[in-house]
């Protein structure tokens, strides 16, 4: 379970020094500490459903969702988190896990959210669609079709037949929004690929 601050100090309001005593179930294990003021009891916790609680609003994309749609090969070990209205990206290093939340425009932060479920606990993830755009906007550098085929298929292995499959209707409408050449390179490639 996730723990606020204020939901442990309302627990222990009967102990003379509540924060002495937080201390000592940290060090004992019954508590683990997230981030300034979260906690959780329980150390098999899903790293996907902490993301959210530690640092939000957010919903799981880029690296991490392309690997749990299988877009990618590689296991992802850190959970990466698409925020808004945050004026950089950040990294939250936990006895859990790692956690990185890297900033969206708020016009493309709502569309292309599912949720999804882990152990009995909820938590939002980037369709794969979605995700793919996401990441596409941290490499502004990929600002041609030959970029964009390059950073598909050579720096992240993606299968074409696999990107292919994807919704193009949805990628070539949300891509503008996100403000980047990159995004319009890749619906470009996305077009000229599925015609041949």
């Amino acid at each position: 379970m996730i723990i606020p601050h204020f939901a442990i100090m309302e627990d222990l309001k009967g102990y003379a020094s509540p924060k002495a005593r937080i201390t000592r179930i940290l060090k004992s294990g019954g508590l683990i500490q997230l981030r300034r003021g979260l906690f959780t009891d329980d150390p098999a916790t899903p790293a996907k459903c902490l993301a959210q609680a530690i640092y939000g609003p957010s919903y799981i994309s880029f690296q991490a969702a392309l690997a749990e749609s299988g877009l990618i090969p590689e296991r992802v070990y850190t959970i990466t988190s698409a925020c808004f209205r945050k004026n950089k990206d950040k990294l939250f290093r936990t006895p859990l896990g790692e956690f990185r939340y890297a900033y969206l425009p708020e016009s493309v932060y709502p569309y292309g959210l599912r949720l999804a479920e882990e152990e009995g606990m909820g938590y939002l993830i980037a369709s794969p669609e979605k995700a793919l755009c996401d990441s596409v906007y941290k490499v502004p550098s990929a600002n041609s079709k030959s970029r964009i085929q390059a950073l598909l298929m050579e720096d992240w292995r993606m299968d074409r037949e696999a990107i292919l499959s994807l919704d193009r209707e949805f990628i070539s409408w949300i891509a503008p929004m996100y403000g980047r050449l990159s995004l319009l390179a890749l619906r470009d490639w996305l077009s000229a690929e599925s015609q041949q």
